[in-house]
């Protein structure tokens, strides 16, 4: 099972003409993971989301503005 970690350093920019974020979530569990989705449609989890502070975080690392996906 990977480690999730909070990350206080810039990271790198994605490039949005490649990759979409996106919020992973499952049915069973509710969990959610923030990643980004490529064109052949697999996902790169960046961090787990366990709140909506989290989802804050991942939203300045990566400069995201509008609305994020959610895939099932």
């Amino acid at each position: 099972m990977p480690v999730f970690k909070k990350r206080k350093d810039p990271v790198e920019a994605f490039d949005p003409a490649l990759f979409t974020p996106v919020i992973r979530s499952s049915i069973c569990t509710g969990e959610k993971v923030a990643g980004f989705q490529g064109a052949d449609g697999h996902i790169h989890e960046v961090m787990l989301i366990r709140s909506e502070k989290d989802l804050e975080i991942f939203r300045e690392q990566y400069n995201i503005r509008g609305e994020i996906r959610t895939v099932y």
